[in-house]
């Protein structure tokens, strides 16, 4: 039987050096999350997150892309949420416009550099951006004011937004830390990882409290947890093998024979992105109502209590347009992706091919085809995972909120078995790589 060399994790002093490294600037973060923004009404936010409807819909995804700290208004408020963002927004720009098109082509590599760069430049302006919305949109549904002083321009206002730029930028840095001395490449992944993890004894000790049912519930979350994680592992590491056939290699006055390969094709290429654009967008209505609740217009006002009825995050309408919504984002996102690789090109430039397909853009056509097949049990999927709160609590055969069964939400466990996944290959391929492959020790 084949053996794991993390068992030597402890045996190489360079990957311990790194675990220790990314437990402490992870230990860091989590005691930054805990210090307040000065000059805000906590009770305040309190009240948003107790409540129902759009708002807490919506800042419950931003508190978990920050990691559990929007609910407490921290100075890590933000998260890397508009890191995030201006990398989504930059990913999106590149096909659209030529000139980025080409740099990425022609260079991927320096591409890729240029990428990097011009993310963090434009997740500063985000930031900024992020955080004078968040405050508009806590004093449009706090029930009292959140700022000691009126927003405008003004000395306080100025602090508080700086003060959670900065805060964005702190975590945005240790997760480059972590990436750059610790876990490779995994900096900003665990930087939101443990603000998901940090909640899960709160939200245990609430199904405790529950006394009436509370082996039920324990039960019912636990065998929640298993199928979601299970699906989410058999989904995540769905592959279709196209075969392809590589040129062989001069040898001398020889040339080898062709090789065969394959081109593993992911069945969920896009990840939580879907979930993160739809969310946003469907809520974005409910938002913009809440400007208009109490026009004068009688015909603005139903429109606008409408509005909030249908987006609001209660309805069943809500969740029917959420599941689609994320289902059309899955397919939009993964073609913009697979468009950016263009594996067509890069086939062709190596000289391999596809057996009966031609070399070129037809290739890139017939992979998208396949692609597309193949992403649409992973879009299905995905918005599942979306609306699965809601179908719980349809369900439930106890009187309990959604918010207590479940101990991390669908999409938090989502990121939080990526983020174990990648980290757990990343180590496995650093011991492989320092020699501690114990591949040959057959019991």
């Amino acid at each position: 039987m084949k053996k794991s060399p993390l068992r030597f994790l402890f045996i190489s002093a360079d990957i311990r050096n790194r675990l220790l490294i990314t437990l402490g600037l992870l230990t860091i973060h989590r005691l930054a999350a805990h210090i307040p923004v000065p000059g805000v009404n906590r009770e305040a936010i309190a009240s948003i997150f107790a409540g129902q409807g759009a708002g807490t819909s919506m800042f419950g995804l931003l508190d978990l892309l920050s990691g559990g700290t929007v609910s407490i208004f921290s100075v890590l408020a933000m998260g890397v949420y508009p890191y995030i963002t201006a990398q989504i927004i930059l990913q999106l720009l590149t096909p659209i416009i030529p000139a980025l098109q080409r740099r990425m082509e022609d260079d991927p590599r320096e591409g890729r550099k240029w990428m990097e760069k011009w993310t963090y430049y434009l997740a500063v302006p985000m930031a900024a951006l992020s955080a004078l919305g968040q405050i508009r949109l806590f004093q449009q549904y706090a029930t009292d004011a959140i700022l000691n002083e009126p927003i405008g321009f003004n000395l306080p206002t100025f602090t508080i937004i700086l003060t959670m730029t900065a805060g964005t930028m702190f975590a945005i840095w240790l997760g480059e830390l972590i990436s750059e001395h610790g876990i490779r490449n995994q900096g900003l992944s665990l930087i939101i990882f443990s603000g998901i993890v940090s909640r899960m004894p709160s939200n245990f000790g609430r199904l405790l409290a529950d006394e009436q049912n509370r082996v039920a519930l324990v039960l019912i979350s636990l065998v929640i947890m298993v199928a979601i994680v299970f699906a989410i592992v058999v989904v995540q590491e769905g592959r279709r093998h196209v075969p392809v056939m590589y040129p062989g290699r001069r040898m001398g006055n020889r040339m080898s024979m062709p090789v065969k390969g394959t081109l593993p094709l992911m069945v969920n290429m896009a990840g939580m992105i879907p979930i993160i654009f739809a969310q946003s967008i469907l809520t974005f209505p409910a938002v913009i109502a809440q400007f208009f609740i109490r026009s004068e217009t009688v015909w603005v006002q139903k429109a606008a209590g409408w509005a909030q009825a249908t987006f609001g995050g209660s309805s069943d309408a809500y969740f029917i347009l959420y599941f689609l919504m994320v289902v059309i984002f899955t397919f939009f996102y993964t073609d913009v992706l697979f468009q950016q690789q263009n594996y067509g090109e890069s086939l062709k430039r190596s000289g391999a091919q596809i057996p009966g397909v031609t070399k070129g853009a037809a290739t890139q056509r017939y992979l998208t085809r396949v692609l597309r097949r193949i992403t649409l049990p992973g879009a299905v999927f995905l918005g599942l995972v979306a609306v699965l709160p809601w179908l719980v609590n349809l369900l439930m055969p106890i009187e309990a909120s959604q918010s207590s069964v479940l101990l991390v939400s669908s999409a938090g466990l989502l990121i939080v078995v990526g983020v174990v996944r990648d980290v757990y290959r990343s180590i496995e391929a650093e011991l492989k790589l320092r020699g501690y492959d114990s591949a040959v020790l057959v019991r």
